[in-house]
């Protein structure tokens, strides 16, 4: 496969996922940040973590440049009439059923979306391969397994999954790497490590741990909170994914981390603290009394870590913010943001979604 580095500017971009919490950042920051100047189509199907409120304003600020649309990346007629429609040039594909718990309930519609939906999308990008620049897949690092204590996950680490849904995210990977060498489609593949910041669903650990906190609720951390994960925060990823769109190497695969491994249980007890910081005149500290231990999940990966020195050393990226700078901003943005986490929570944005959007 080729690997030549990207010099014909990127049009108008296909945002899959776009609703979800990556997505909604990546297009915010592409359109208000990046100094991209073309057009964003954002493509959600809208299930439990899509929500389009998240980009109201972009929206209304963006109405020349921005087009939201109702559809399932499953369906191939669906996702040919977006690209005949709106020509478009690359595709950046965020979306995917992303919950590990959700995954070992209820796996069906995590091989639907993550497997089926990508080759869906590969196929109709290549019957527009005369006028197609870039399929850009946004994987995880949870691809590749679990690390001992030591080590750290390469781009040539050999990938054993061991969730149902980082089993379907490692299919997906395989899919867009295969249409690359066989089709010559012009792709690019990123794994990040967990991420963390606004707009986040807030099931995931750490809006949960930030909520409960603020609320006195029990924070239920796994086994004894020792599995440790390498944290970043989500603006950071964006501009990794931007770079490696408009620079990275054709057929390479980036992998993106924040250099900054902490285990659980040092994440919550951080959360407390700053929370307790942040709201010196609540009753409720100290909040590391909250914390309760549950029994560990199934398959639960001992440690992630990410070696980064590739987009590092070929696109001179680094994460700008620290987990202790990021986690404050984050901290704030749940603490200033209650409505929207409110309608979240109670479900209401999901009745706004079908005012405004019908039935898929």
């Amino acid at each position: 496969m080729k690997t030549d580095i990207q010099t014909s500017p990127l049009r108008t971009i296909l945002v899959t996922g776009g609703c979800g919490f990556i997505g909604s950042n990546f297009i915010r920051y592409l359109l208000t940040e990046s100094g991209f100047s073309g057009c964003v189509v954002n493509v959600d199907k809208l299930t439990y973590a899509g929500n389009p409120e998240s980009l109201a304003d972009i929206q209304e600020r963006f109405q020349d440049r921005y087009r939201f649309i109702r559809a399932d990346i499953c369906d191939r007629d669906a996702v040919r009439d977006v690209f005949r429609r709106h020509g478009i040039s690359a595709v950046c594909h965020f979306a995917a059923e992303s919950h590990v718990d959700r995954s070992i309930v209820a796996p069906d519609a995590f091989i639907k979306t993550n497997v089926e939906g990508t080759f869906t999308l590969l196929e109709v990008a290549r019957e527009h391969a005369q006028s197609f620049e870039l399929f850009h897949h946004v994987s995880t690092d949870e691809v590749y397994g679990s690390l001992g204590p030591d080590g750290y996950f390469t781009e040539e680490t050999a990938y054993r999954p061991n969730s149902p849904y980082s089993a379907s995210k490692a299919a997906s990977d395989h899919l867009v790497r295969a249409y690359g060498e066989t089709y010559g489609l012009p792709v690019t593949i990123s794994n990040c490590s967990n991420n963390y910041g606004p707009y986040q669903f807030p099931e995931k650990l750490i809006p949960l741990m930030i909520l409960h906190a603020v609320e006195g609720k029990p924070l239920p951390v796994y086994g004894r909170g020792l599995n440790v994960r390498d944290w970043l925060y989500v603006t950071d990823h964006c501009r990794a994914v931007w770079e490696v769109m408009r620079r990275g190497r054709r057929g390479r695969v980036y992998n993106v981390g924040g250099r900054c491994e902490m285990a659980n249980i040092d994440t919550v007890n951080r959360i407390c603290d700053l929370v307790d910081e942040i709201l010196p005149d609540s009753p409720l500290r100290p909040r590391r009394q909250l914390i309760t231990f549950v029994k560990d999940r199934p398959g639960h990966d001992l440690r992630y870590a990410i070696d980064c020195s590739r987009i590092e050393k070929e696109l001179d990226w680094r994460p700008q913010e620290s987990f202790e700078s990021g986690i404050r901003k984050t901290i704030r943005w749940y603490l200033d943001h209650r409505e929207w986490i409110d309608r979240v929570r109670s479900g209401e944005y999901q009745a706004w979604v079908q005012q405004h959007y019908g039935q898929v």
